[in-house]
């Protein structure tokens, strides 16, 4: 029963266990984290815990959307390049597909005056999932005082100061911490032996080609859009560069792509604010945003052409990262110091979660005696019963549709 390196899978078996959480993980990144904890740590048991919070570690370090590219690594970890693309396209291509029809169909929805309200019980859905990643994650990785006392303050640190620089402060003062701890358990440190992060054969010089294609198409992109005057090029650029520079997830592309699309008026800024809208109500990344505003640009491509050439350019970016770093991860994670940072990092790791817990999962989810006792009992069930995340998703939604 050797576990050093597991029994690969095919792409397809990483297609549908992300298609799943694709269709079912709503509540942004945060709560997305939950659903990969529960999915493939305790469910499939795909990877340990502490691989799991190392890779979580990595995505939080990384520009992009984190969440995907937590699961890009998860699926690069069991099936090479082409589980990286299978985890990306069965997660993202739900909620990318739905967007695209909403653009199109913008029309229809605005003469009807559609109501949404009633999904409202998808974001109590994302409290209690969150709040089981918590219990879960915490006694692992915070075993000690130490430990608790560095996600306590990284907690306090995200709540004070909301933004990407609060979590960067949390997570770097995480590191620091990490470096001053005693190693109090021998045992958690020879556990980085146990099983690889990447699959045997994952090549450092293609690793390095892809990190090294980013700087150059972030010159390239822009010089070539120029000289060309190409409509579709100038579009890949903008995408592309919001995806390569942008820190902190989807809600930090909002200002970002605002200022790139409407005073080119590109987009109208009235359809750019319902499309944002819409992307909170649909489950998967907040980066499939991209495809709406692709979707309703007023100059061509546009339509599923332009949905379709904005996703990719804006995802693109962070599958260069992860095929770029996750070979040289996988080697500074085994030396001690790195491991020791490590275990400040995941600590702080845990307290943004519960920050991200309280505001904005929390104010946004819990509105009413209602949704609190809605969302305890979806905890419970899920804590107590072992009920999967899509049934509690459903449980929700129904109680938010029967309260609207």
């Amino acid at each position: 029963m050797a576990t050093n390196d597991p029994k690969p899978f095919t792409s397809m078996e990483v297609f549908m266990a992300f298609l799943k959480l694709g269709l079912t993980s709503f509540g942004g990144p945060t709560a997305h984290i939950g659903f990969f904890q529960r999915e493939f740590v305790e469910s499939r048991k795909w990877l340990p815990q502490n691989h799991y919070a190392d890779l979580v570690a990595l995505s939080q370090f990384l520009p992009g959307p984190s969440s995907s590219q937590l699961g890009m690594s998860i699926g690069y970890s069991r099936a090479g390049l082409g589980g990286a693309a299978a985890a990306w396209a069965g997660f993202t291509l739900p909620s990318a597909l739905a967007m695209i029809l909403f653009g199109l169909c913008m029309d229809i929805i605005a003469r009807n005056h559609w109501d949404l309200t009633g999904l409202h019980g998808l974001k109590v859905a994302a409290v209690a999932i969150v709040a089981k990643a918590l219990t879960d994650m915490a006694p692992r990785l915070c075993p000690d005082p130490a430990r608790i006392a560095t996600a306590v303050l990284g907690m306090g640190i995200v709540l004070m100061m909301p933004s990407i620089s609060g979590q960067i402060t949390a997570i770097a003062l995480g590191g620091v911490l990490g470096l001053l701890m005693k190693s109090q358990d021998s045992k958690e440190d020879s556990i980085k032996t146990d099983r690889p992060l990447v699959r045997k054969g994952s090549g450092k010089k293609f690793s390095l080609i892809c990190l090294a294609s980013i700087p150059m198409l972030l010159i390239f992109l822009p010089v070539f859009s120029e000289w060309t005057s190409n409509q579709a090029t100038s579009m890949f650029d903008s995408f592309f560069r919001t995806g390569s520079l942008v820190f902190g997830g989807g809600h930090v592309v909002l200002p970002l792509l605002q200022a790139e699309l409407v005073p080119r008026d590109w987009v109208e800024n009235e359809v750019f604010l319902t499309g944002y809208g819409a992307a909170q109500a649909v489950p998967g990344p907040m980066f499939t945003f991209a495809a709406f505003l692709g979707s309703v640009m007023k100059h061509t491509p546009n339509g599923w052409t332009g949905g379709i050439l904005c996703l990719l350019a804006i995802f693109l970016p962070s599958f260069l990262f992860i095929i770029g770093a996750m070979p040289y991860w996988e080697t500074l994670r085994e030396r001690a110091v790195i491991r020791s940072a490590l275990k400040g990092i995941n600590a702080s790791v845990v307290g943004l979660i519960a920050a991200a817990w309280i505001s904005p999962v929390g104010t946004n989810g819990i509105l009413s005696m209602m949704d609190l006792a809605i969302a305890a009992t979806a905890f419970a069930l899920m804590a107590f019963k072992k009920t999967p995340s899509w049934v509690v998703v459903l449980f929700c939604a129904g109680f938010g549709w029967m309260s609207q």
